[in-house]
């Protein structure tokens, strides 16, 4: 008993170590429906947009970095302080644009989860594989500790290594990769620019500020940390490392569907479960159940996250009892609203609402409240009230800032090509 005690221990020390809070955030930003979104850039312009992933990684990692900075100086979770330090209306209306496209994505992703297992097991129907997990995760999601269900979401980063294996199994132009990497293809029409703003929103999501506040602020408790210089670098380190490890999967997808998928003519991919049947008989089995493994693990990783990122911001909104490390009966609000966006966003599969349609209105209210959002958390970062001593130094206002505008842009095409394109 003492022995296998011990083992635990020592296994829960490696993933503590070397798997934190920002590789977690970083993995579930590949969620299924980053996924879909990669695979589609990947199928229409072959390795053209490789180089979106090389540009975004420093201003990813400056934009997490301050959100879990943040979450270590003040021991509060972004809404909160948003709370403390802003007008009301601001916090209301990022929790209102909030809570809709959060909830569609977990639709989204909870009906990309089901069309893939259905396509591994076709005698269950999608839309039951996905109420079945969509209950699951809510149940383990409100009876295990946040110790337990932090392991488990560490665990399933691993999960994503599975792309990191697929485009080796296809015969890649290794030249074209290099050159689309290092040198930026910009093609001035509706459709590529709409794919720079997809790949843009589902790399910056602002889901993901409010999840590495509140998981620092929670790391913090939970192993009762004196937050130091010492810890604040751990968590750049940390930051960093889930960062460059969310867009070389991105990297990796895009890679294969531009290869794969590309190359064969199939330029039009929707969904996660078309890239999966695509690549099956182009690349063969193994290639197919890889990728489908991948869309599972990230799904399994990417919904508690989007509902977690939920019930702090809401919770921290009315003041109420927050915390994965608390059990039902001390947070129950924070829990009904994990239980409720959950369950409510398996009706998206259940009513037979389209998926990209869900994206498209969730990629337009994430693109108009990541700006916003950005400026706020840079804001924060430079006021010594909040912050003392760590505020910002120049490096981190110069991404930061890019970031902001780079957003902004974003946002300003997205919403032109939506209602004027």
């Amino acid at each position: 008993m003492r022995l296998k005690k011990r083992v635990a221990k020592e296994k829960t020390g490696f993933l503590r170590k070397f798997i934190g809070p920002g590789l977690i955030t970083g993995a579930s930003d590949d969620d299924p429906s980053g996924i879909a979104t990669y695979s589609q850039a990947g199928a229409a312009f072959g390795l053209a947009t490789l180089w979106t992933t090389i540009l975004t990684i420093p201003l990813m990692i400056a934009v997490q970095e301050m959100c879990a900075r943040i979450g270590l100086v003040t021991a509060q979770g972004l809404t909160g302080i948003i709370k403390r330090n802003y007008p009301a209306p601001v916090l209301w209306v990022i929790v209102l644009l909030s809570f809709p496209a959060i909830t569609l994505n977990i639709g989204a992703d909870l009906a990309g989860m089901g069309a893939v297992a259905n396509l591994l097991l076709p005698e269950v129907p999608a839309s039951v594989f996905s109420i079945v997990i969509g209950i699951s995760i809510t149940y383990l999601t409100v009876a295990l500790p946040y110790r337990k269900i932090s392991n488990i979401l560490r665990w399933l980063c691993l999960s994503l290594l599975c792309y990191l294996v697929v485009p080796f199994l296809a015969e890649v132009d290794w030249r074209s990769m290099l050159r689309n990497t290092l040198i930026p293809t910009i093609t001035w029409d509706k459709a590529y620019m709409s794919i720079i703003v997809a790949l843009l929103g589902t790399t910056i999501s602002p889901y993901l500020f409010f999840w590495q506040t509140s998981m620092e602020v929670e790391e913090v408790t939970e192993r009762k940390l004196v937050v130091d210089k010492y810890v604040i670098n751990g968590m750049k380190t940390d930051v960093r490392i889930g960062m460059m490890f969310s867009n070389l999967v991105a990297y990796f997808i895009i890679l294969t569907s531009g290869t794969v998928l590309f190359q064969a003519g199939m330029h039009d991919i929707e969904t996660v479960e078309q890239a999966a049947q695509a690549l099956r008989p182009l690349a063969g089995d193994l290639t197919y159940v890889l990728f489908a493994a991948g869309v599972m693990g990230t799904g399994l990783l990417a919904v508690p996250v989007l509902a977690g990122s939920l019930s702090y911001m809401v919770s921290e909104a009315f003041g109420w009892k927050e915390g994965l490390n608390k059990k039902f009966r001390e947070a129950k609000g924070f829990y009904l609203v994990m239980v409720f966006s959950i369950l409510s966003a398996s009706l998206v599969n259940i009513l037979g609402i389209s998926p990209m349609h869900v994206l498209i209105l969730t990629a337009v209210v994430y693109g108009v409240t990541a700006p916003v959002l950005i400026g706020i958390i840079l804001h924060i970062c430079n006021n010594r009230l909040i912050m003392g001593d760590n505020v910002n130094n120049r490096w981190t206002n110069v991404l930061g800032t890019l970031a902001l505008l780079l957003m902004a842009a974003a946002a300003v095409l997205l919403l032109y090509f939506q209602f004027f394109g």
